[in-house]
Parts: C-alpha cells; structure tokens; sequence
C-alpha cells in the first residue's frame, strides 16, 4: 500500500500520523508540499519523504489525497495528471465536485471525504462519498485512512457533502462560539479567566460524552437537566425568547450555501476532455 498526499498542511499531518499509529511504514507515504519548511518539518517529525512539485515518485500509489484548499485544487490535479496512474483520488477539499476532480486529475475513481478539525488530535468525523464503480479495497483504504483521525460516515448521495460541510466541517467552529460565550458570561459573574475555561471546557466536554454514550433523544437528556421553574428553565426561556435555536438553524444553511457557492466558484473551472 503506497499513499500520496497533495498538500502538507494540518489535516494532511494530522491523517499520517494516525496512520503511522496504525502500522503504515513511512516509505509507504510520500507527500508533494511546496513550502520547504512544512515539508522539512514532516521529513523530521514523522519520517516521510517528498517533494516541492509532483514527480515520477506519484506512479503506483494506491491513492492520491487532495489536501489543499478549494481555491487551488485545480492546479494541484493538473500538476500532478502526468504522474497518477490506477489508483484512486480522495480529495478533502470543501465544494469540489467529484467530477471536477476526476477531469482534472485524470482519475475516474473519486473519493470526497469531508473531515473537521479535532481530526487534529485523533477526536474528528469525517463524511464519505464514493462513485458506483469504486472496488470495495480502495472504499476500503479511503476509510482507513480518514479514520486515522476518527470517525466516518458514508452517505450514498454526493450533495450531502456540502451538508456535512455545514454540521460538522464547520461545526467546531459553532462549539468554540458557544464555549466563548459561556466563558465570557462566568467571567462577567467574577470568574477568573482560567476558572471560566475549565468549567465550560468541562461542562461542553461532559454533556457531549454524555449524548454519545445515551441512546435516548437530545431532547430528553436536556428535559433532565431542566427543572420546572428552576434555573436551567430561566435560561432556557431566555434563549426561546430571542429564537435563538431558530436563528442558528438559519446560519447553518449560510454555511451550506457557501459550499455549494465554492463549488460554482471553484469546481467549474476548466475541465479538459
């Protein structure tokens, strides 16, 4: 198994270091980085070699991984056309269409994955999609190594990626607003700063093993928690009041908007025949 990463940045060292983890030798992954020190940095700390522009070193990979943002994944795909041979793409780029990919790539059999950032200490969810025709080995390599940073979901239907895209490839983003506020309101009640982080930190932490490890519905776990005229309500009317669930819902369409915008921006481009 020989896998080639296009891109060195955080999610790219994120998923080799769990694949190192999990038993991959570092000659089985090469990485294609142009900044020196990013790549010199993945030579030193997890053993693997590369180099600046694709090269003759890409033939007989098992699998391609995209790893670069959406505005540059085009370029990279036709860099690296001349050298790829039967294996697979798996493109994490946010927006492009798997057939953007394959026409610029040459590569008919197209895996997009959509990761989140806790990918970067092993706690992430991954949303898969795969084409009818790819073999049941490279769905199967696609899923290992995207969980090397934790979990996966397959979905059967291609659009659901811009909303996995929403939910969780922006979702961290929606906790960290969430745990700020909660800090700032125990701040403004005479917390120290350090006191604030480690019970919203904590408290975030905790409710959330908690609906992980429950079978029962969100809503009855949040019932629990809330008394009749108690001070969880008070809060809970408060947040009503302001159509807080409703607003939020609405900003998680904005970011499924964007990704559907990134993909015409982005995943038109030039196709060649």
């Amino acid at each position: 198994m020989n896998i080639a990463f296009i891109g060195g940045g955080n999610m790219a060292t994120a998923l080799i270091a769990g694949l190192l983890r999990e038993g991959l030798a570092p000659a089985q992954i090469r990485v294609v980085e142009v900044d020196p020190g990013r790549l010199a940095a993945l030579r030193r700390e997890q053993g693997v070699e590369g180099s600046a522009t694709p090269d003759a070193a890409l033939r007989g990979t098992d699998a391609v991984v995209f790893a670069v943002k959406p505005q540059h994944m085009q370029a990279a795909c036709t860099e690296c056309r001349p050298w790829l041979g039967s294996g697979f793409a798996l493109t994490i780029a946010a927006g492009i269409p798997a057939a953007s990919v394959a026409a610029w790539s040459g590569q008919p059999q197209v895996v997009r994955a959509m990761p989140n950032t806790p990918a970067l200490i092993g706690a992430g969810i991954t949303g898969l999609w795969a084409g009818a025709g790819l073999p049941p080995a490279a769905r199967g390599l696609a899923e290992r190594i995207m969980r090397a940073a934790g979990e996966v979901v397959w979905f059967d239907d291609e659009a659901m990626l811009d909303a996995v895209t929403a939910i969780s490839g922006s979702g961290p983003a929606y906790v960290f607003l969430f745990i700020e506020a909660l800090q700032a309101a125990a701040e403004q009640m005479g917390m120290t700063a350090e006191q604030a982080r480690r019970l919203s930190v904590a408290t975030f932490r905790g409710a959330a093993q908690l609906a992980s490890q429950s079978s029962e519905p969100l809503a009855v776990l949040r019932e629990r928690v809330t008394s009749k005229g108690g001070t969880t309500a008070a809060a809970l009317e408060k947040i009503a009041s302001f159509g807080l669930r409703e607003r939020f819902i609405e900003a998680v369409f904005a970011a499924l908007a964007r990704s559907r915008e990134l993909a015409r921006t982005y995943g038109a481009g030039d196709r060649p025949s």
